[in-house]
Parts: structure tokens; C-alpha cells; sequence
């Protein structure tokens, strides 16, 4: 099993930035991809951006350019820089990895609110 706690979710005004946390613990021998996923009110959950273990990230159209991926493979975190926000970026914000085996894990989330 693996375990994740996210951080540093909260209010920023429009265009502004925030980076968000996530510590890995529990399996870590056995991660491989390790991204970030965010579902608004009333919406499905959707990738926002993955990185794999040799450090390829991907990004979803609607954040490239503005959200950077980064992963430390050491202490077993992923962050996600997030800048230029936008209201339609409010949502919640997930950790998640994928293990060798296939299985997927999930954080409990944090709140991120792009509003004046």
C-alpha cells in the first residue's frame, strides 16, 4: 500500500500562483507513474499532469505552460507549480500513483480556489 498527503491548496487571486506537495509513503519501492488530478464542482475527475520515474511528465492542454511537474525520487514527493491561475482551475486537487502491479492510489485532496 501506498499512502499520500497532499499540501498547499487555498484561495489565490487570478493570476496568481501556488504549489502543491504530495509525500509518498507505505510501498514506495513499487511507484512508478506519479501525478496530479483535479475534479470541479459538478464535474468528472481529470488529469491534470503525470510524471513518470524517469522524469517524462505530460500535461493536460488546458494547464501546459502554466503547471510544472516535478518529482524527487529521493524523498518521494511530487509537486505542482501552478501559475497564471484561473478561476476555471478551482478544484480539487489529487495526488496519484501508479504501482508496478497496476494499482492505482489516491490522496484525500486539496482545495484550490482561483477567485477576487
Amino acid at each position: 500500500q501506498v499512502q499520500l498527503v497532499e499540501s498547499g491548496g487555498g484561495l489565490v487571486q487570478p493570476g496568481g500562483s501556488l504549489r502543491l506537495s504530495c509525500a509518498a509513503s507505505g510501498s514506495i519501492f513499487s511507484i512508478n507513474v506519479m501525478g496530479w488530478y483535479r475534479q470541479a464542482p459538478g464535474k468528472q475527475r481529470e488529469l491534470v499532469a503525470t510524471i513518470s520515474s524517469g522524469g517524462i511528465k505530460s500535461y493536460d492542454g488546458s494547464v501546459k505552460g502554466r503547471f510544472t511537474i516535478s518529482r524527487d525520487n529521493i524523498k518521494n514527493t511530487v509537486d505542482l507549480q501552478m501559475s497564471s491561475l484561473k478561476p476555471d482551475d478551482t478544484a480539487v486537487y489529487y495526488c496519484s500513483v501508479l504501482v508496478r502491479n497496476g494499482a492505482r492510489h489516491w490522496g484525500k485532496g486539496t482545495l484550490v480556489t482561483v477567485s477576487s
